[in-house]
């Protein structure tokens, strides 16, 4: 293809380099006449293993770089935002460049006949395709997206030292386009790299990009607290992680990692109340492992928020227990929702197979009599009579049998979701915690 890339940075010009090396007839693009030399003379304008080879051996072929915004639109068909969106004094994101650019963009495209696709390859905030690069693009083109061009979304993730390598492996290659068409012809930059390709919404491209982002950083900064704590009782961190990390099934891995309700049971809590209360008396500042609780605490406040935005009394608790599958109490945070439903003076029942059972016979009868019969007192004995009685019906945890019941759910109900129990639900009265 022939693509123009827009900003010679970091991001710029491995990209350039590693399209260019692919076979595709590349532009690169930017203000600094220095950095265009030396890409033309096949030197790299930055440091990055293998970048100064891969540049000499593309440079004059498949890659030409231009200070010229009209040339590099008009010999390309596909073009690639690249610039810095550095920070803000507040914190925020500048998006100046991006900005700048598409309007260069845009007034190269007023008098270009065929069709051109705009993809955004800074790392920006959900909402900025749709909210700036469109905008802009269409007020300097004098035309509408969808209409002499497209857009889209597809972000990096490549780390200084190993960008080439990355390039060429990807765990996945992330898309964002409204039309399926836009996102065929970005998808086919990538043609022979390994890795899925994934196609999303331009907002949920965009929001992955700083997902990702934010996982590794909560990564380091809890390692980093873990060995901290490690410290004051003698142990190695370092070993600490290196065996947390062999466990593929829960630590490494998609488990837990489901937005959802708030933990609970007789582990999590407790040890993680543990771990700070010794950690604070060593005087130990670790602002990530005692946010934990608070974090978890706020989450159930934003479920009863949700629950107490529809102007009803009478609500339904599918789930008691911590999780499904299970009739342990402890901690439970759908046994403290309950308690605040109660206490704002909702009507409220509550269906549990589970802890029912155990209210009858079982190690845990002894916790329900005495700990919470002002709950056990609201059970009821099927989904059928809950259902009668809630204006709205919350579901607490993903059980088959709760999951196979939704369609029943009559459509005035209100369903509140904490759980993520099934992604294709068309109840008109249904709302998610998080989604």
């Amino acid at each position: 293809m022939r693509i123009s890339v827009f900003g010679m940075g970091y991001v710029g010009v491995v990209c350039s380099a590693c399209f260019a090396k692919r076979g595709h007839q590349v532009t690169g693009v930017d203000i600094n006449r220095d950095k265009i030399a030396d890409i033309n003379a096949g030197r790299s304008p930055i440091v990055e293993p293998g970048l100064s080879e891969l540049l000499a051996e593309v440079a004059g072929g498949n890659l030409q770089a231009t200070t010229s915004v009209a040339a590099a639109i008009a010999q390309s068909d596909l073009s690639f935002i690249a610039v810095g969106t550095p920070s803000k004094a507040n914190g925020d994101l500048d998006l100046s460049h991006v900005k700048h650019v598409c309007e260069q963009i845009g007034e190269a495209l007023r008098d270009k006949a065929t069709n051109h696709i705009v993809v955004i390859r800074s790392t920006v905030l959900p909402g900025t395709l749709r909210e700036l690069v469109v905008p802009t693009l269409e007020a300097y083109s004098g035309k509408k997206a969808g209409q002499g061009f497209r857009v889209a979304v597809n972000p990096e993730f490549l780390r200084e030292c190993t960008a080439i390598r990355d390039f060429d492996n990807p765990p996945f290659t992330i898309i964002g386009a409204d039309d399926e068409g836009t996102a065929r012809t970005v998808a086919s930059v990538y043609d022979g790299i390994s890795g899925e390709i994934v196609v999303k919404s331009p907002e949920v491209a965009e929001m992955i990009k700083y997902t990702c982002n934010a996982w590794h950083a909560t990564k380091v900064a809890f390692a980093n607290e873990i060995g901290s704590v490690a410290k004051i009782f003698g142990v190695d961190g370092r070993e600490v992680m290196d065996t947390i990390c062999k466990d593929r099934s829960l630590n490494v891995s998609s488990y837990y990692m489901r937005p959802g309700f708030a933990f609970g049971g007789s582990c999590l809590p407790k040890d993680v109340r543990a771990l700070s209360y010794r950690a604070m008396q060593r005087d130990l500042d670790l602002p990530l492992l005692y946010s934990m609780l608070d974090s978890n605490a706020e989450h159930i406040r934003r479920g009863l928020d949700l629950i107490m935005r529809k102007p009803v009394k009478r609500i339904g608790l599918l789930g008691l227990s911590f999780k499904s599958g299970t009739d342990d109490l402890r901690e439970s945070p759908f046994v403290e929702l309950g308690e605040r439903l109660l206490g704002k003076g909702y009507d409220l029942r509550i269906y549990d197979r589970n802890v029912a059972q155990a209210r009858m016979h079982g190690a845990n009868r002894e916790y329900i009599n005495t700990k919470i019969p002002h709950l056990s007192n609201l059970l009821v004995g099927s989904l059928d009579e809950i259902a009668n009685h809630a204006e709205t019906l919350v579901i607490s945890y993903p059980d088959p049998e709760f999951r196979s019941f939704l369609p029943s759910i009559p459509n005035e109900k209100t369903i509140i979701d904490l759980t993520g129990i099934d992604a294709g639900v068309k109840h008109p009265g249904y709302q998610g915690i998080c989604w």
